[in-house]
């Protein structure tokens, strides 16, 4: 009997707020590998911001997809059959499988995961592109110092919960801002940040003076909009922004910040940042959050949602809604 491949495609383009509707649920033949090539049966789907920008079709750091194509996600799987002898069957992988039940590869950005060593969604969490993201963007982008002070906005996502914790780790006062009172005690309590933000119930720039009394030497930014203003207010003199991503702009008509002159101001300086510009240091990254995890210094936080393929709008919709903590991830049952 011929096994289906269930698949999310792309229906429409998001006219601004995103919709179910703007996805397709398709079944067909789950395709064997040819020589060089092997299946993956996806059991992890990483649910990311950046998914909103990849559906929308102008200019941007990767190729929209396409109308029609299958959605583009990161995902962790277990290989099910092999024509390729780096890739055996029953091997762990991850890779850019996309948003189905079965994919099929050549090994090309495809990474074999050890999940003796940790469980696989870590390798979509802390191990993952997260952990990388959050690794790069504030050690070589940032460039903390110790005791210098690190603002985090969507610090309770998958890469700002990471950011502000190898904050602590490298002696610097993490700062988190974050939507309600549960992610606020969250970030405190069990992320380790020294302070965090309810951005909902506090006025924003004054909460910002109280716990930056001397200024933010390094902002990383995951929200854009207000905030991002909020932020450009505070600098310290020599502060650095890492423009990672902007969630708060990517259903509504994107504004810039309207007191941009406080860069001139704070002699400061804004960058922006993709995490594929590192992936020939994918490895270093890896190697230095997994010793982070052994030791305890950096805790993995996952947010998993059990169910299949045509979960998958819902899911995502739950990350613009603000509902997760940690890192969003759905579970493929069988």
């Amino acid at each position: 009997m011929t096994t289906v491949n269930v698949q999310c495609r792309l229906a429409a383009r998001p006219q601004e707020t995103l919709k179910a509707t703007d996805f397709d649920i398709v079944e067909e033949p789950k395709r064997v590998a040819n020589d060089g090539q092997f299946v993956v049966q996806v059991s992890y789907l990483s649910i990311d911001p950046a998914m909103r920008t990849w559906m929308n079709a102008g200019r941007s750091y990767v190729p929209p997809v396409e109308i029609g194509e299958v959605m583009r996600a990161l995902g962790v799987g277990r290989v099910v059959e092999s024509r390729h002898p780096a890739f055996p069957v029953g091997a762990h992988v991850s890779g850019i499988f996309g948003v189905q039940r079965y994919a099929v590869s050549d090994g090309t950005d495809v990474n074999l995961v050890d999940t003796t060593l940790a469980p696989a969604p870590v390798y979509l969490s802390a191990l993952g592109i997260s952990g990388l993201t959050a690794y790069f963007g504030l050690l070589d982008v940032g460039r903390p110092e110790p005791g210098q002070t690190v603002l985090v906005s969507g610090a309770a996502g998958s890469v700002g919960s990471i950011v502000g914790q190898i904050a602590r780790i490298k002696g610097c006062r993490a700062i988190g801002i974050a939507g309600g009172e549960e992610k606020r005690r969250w970030l405190v309590e069990e992320a380790g940040f020294d302070a965090a933000i309810d951005y909902k119930s506090a006025d924003l720039r004054k909460e910002l003076k109280v716990h930056a009394p001397d200024g933010v030497d390094v902002y990383f930014d995951n929200v854009g909009g207000a905030t991002l203003e909020a932020a450009l207010n505070r600098l310290a003199r020599g502060a650095r922004i890492v423009l990672c991503g902007a969630v708060s702009q990517y259903n509504d008509t994107p504004r810039g910040p309207a007191n941009y002159m406080q860069l001139l101001v704070a002699r400061a300086s804004m960058t922006g940042f993709v995490i594929f510009d590192y992936a020939h240091r994918y490895p270093e990254g890896v190697a230095q959050l997994a010793k982070w995890l052994k030791r305890g210094e950096l805790r993995s936080h996952e947010q998993i949602e059990y169910g299949d393929v045509a979960d998958f709008p819902e899911t995502l919709l739950k990350l613009f809604r603000g509902e997760n903590t940690g890192k969003l991830i759905l579970a493929l049952g069988e």
